[in-house]
């Protein structure tokens, strides 16, 4: 007999799972709608004298955003489902351990990785890390509601952005095999890959657990939170979702001042 709990904890899944897989569909229209339209532009501009093609800033709304605004809650996932540049080039020492340390406006979160279960993630984030790209960028996602992350690493502050490349996924046995359900717990404090759904889909974008969580092991398990900031996040976590909904923007804002990635 399934209990109402873990029904509730099955719909909150399959619910998660959807909205990653129509997230990377609205995504993929927008890009063959990109297409047409340039197409399109290209054709006018030599047949017509003068004539052009233009959306205004209402009509260049894609369909991504029309899928955001009804489905606030869409995945943890990167924009770049499509590799349009390499991976960074290894440059870690894939036995070390490293230490992703994250300055935020809610309290300063340190995150242990270990090289080698996690070489190209823990290489990926020594890159962008160095570069400044995680620096002043909003942690945008909350759930409160049977998956319990706080999720991060976007530049655009929305879901959709991403570095422009993906990375494979690693460590994906190390939570213990799947249950009947097809899921396995992350652990509160884990630290762990958002992708669209799709396998090697990886790209900037993480979140970090805050209190167990069963989900596919499909997501890369990468870090694992200290203590001082695993209490950040619950407090973050413990305010709510802005407008009182189970899944959006935390209502108390996390901005990643700085993020720095040096051995452990």
């Amino acid at each position: 007999m399934v209990s109402s709990d873990q029904r509730r904890r099955q719909l909150a899944r399959e619910k998660f799972e959807r909205q990653q897989t129509r997230r990377e569909e609205a995504r993929r229209r927008t890009r063959r709608l990109t297409v047409i339209i340039a197409s399109t532009v290209a054709v006018v501009a030599v047949a017509g004298a003068g004539a052009y093609f233009s959306l205004g800033d209402d009509g260049s709304k894609s369909s991504a955003d029309a899928a955001s605004k009804a489905d606030p809650s869409a995945s943890p996932s990167p924009s770049e489902s499509e590799s349009k540049a390499p991976e960074p080039a290894m440059k870690i020492d894939k036995k070390a351990k490293y230490s992703l340390a994250l300055k935020t406006s809610q309290g300063d979160i340190d995150i242990s990785m270990d090289a080698a279960k996690t070489p190209h993630t823990t290489n990926s984030f020594k890159a962008l890390a160095d570069k400044g790209y995680f620096d002043d960028t909003k942690c945008h996602r909350l759930t409160t509601d049977s998956i319990f992350v706080l999720q991060c690493g976007d530049p655009k502050g929305d879901g959709t952005g991403g570095p422009g490349y993906t990375i494979p996924d690693e460590n994906l046995t190390a939570l213990g095999k799947a249950d009947a359900k097809g899921s396995v717990t992350y652990p509160a404090g884990t630290v762990a890959m958002a992708n669209t759904g799709q396998p090697g889909t990886g790209g900037s974008q993480f979140f970090l657990v805050y209190k167990d969580t069963e989900l596919p092991p499909s997501y890369t398990p990468f870090g694992t939170m200290d203590d001082a900031g695993l209490k950040a996040v619950k407090k973050v976590a413990a305010a709510g979702v802005a407008g009182g909904a189970a899944d959006g923007a935390p209502k108390k804002t996390v901005t990643v001042e700085k993020a720095t990635v040096d051995k452990a």
